[in-house]
């Protein structure tokens, strides 16, 4: 019956996200005409874009001199992000095909496309093409790691988690033997499609 419940409260939940992504790609529209391989925006808009760009000297005599200061420490993360792409990749093209599991195509996670805006100088560019890359390696590696996690250990755990991926809601309840043997090929069945 528990279950039924939790069922119910995450398809009001899917609901809601589908209502937040039309609500969403509304106001895209309200700024550009196209969403195709190259955004077109409204000639209006790319007037304002133009008119709100920001000097780089003034950008950077503008920034907080702990901003300046931190910044080569902030992109230094770069390497170790890269090896961990690399490491991600050649794990799930090894290791996916054995376990028949759907591969995570990393180009729906980084998605790099802030440069195409005009009203950002050389380094907003620079900054937002960096968290592009890093906050998408992120998500990809996130949904390599719960794909792995289902086919492995698809159990929540005791305690609460501060933060959860797009898999867990569908992990066995933490105890419930009974329905981890009985069900686990059918949930590891669910990683093909």
């Amino acid at each position: 019956m528990e279950t039924h419940k939790i069922s119910e409260i995450l398809e009001k939940i899917r609901v809601l996200e589908s209502e937040l992504e039309d609500e969403i790609q509304k106001r895209r529209e309200e700024f550009f005409c196209d969403m195709g391989k190259k955004i077109a925006f409204k000639e209006q808009i790319l007037a304002e874009h133009r008119k709100n760009i920001k000097n780089v000297f003034h950008y950077l005599v503008n920034t907080p001199i702990l901003n300046l200061i931190t910044a080569p420490v902030i992109y230094s993360v770069i390497f170790p992000a890269l090896l961990l792409d690399l490491f991600v990749t050649l794990y799930q093209s090894v290791c996916f095909p054995v376990y028949k599991i759907a591969k995570v195509k990393r180009v729906n996670y980084i998605v790099i496309d802030r440069h195409n805006l005009q009203y950002l100088n050389a380094i907003e560019k620079l900054n937002c093409l960096y968290c592009s890359y890093f906050n998408g390696l992120m998500g990809y590696v996130s949904e390599v790691a719960a794909r792995t996690e289902q086919y492995w250990c698809p159990i929540k755990h005791a305690q609460k988690i501060g933060s959860v991926h797009s898999r867990y809601q569908n992990f066995f309840d933490y105890g419930d033997s009974v329905g981890f043997r009985a069900d686990l090929k059918k949930i590891r069945d669910e990683l093909k499609k």
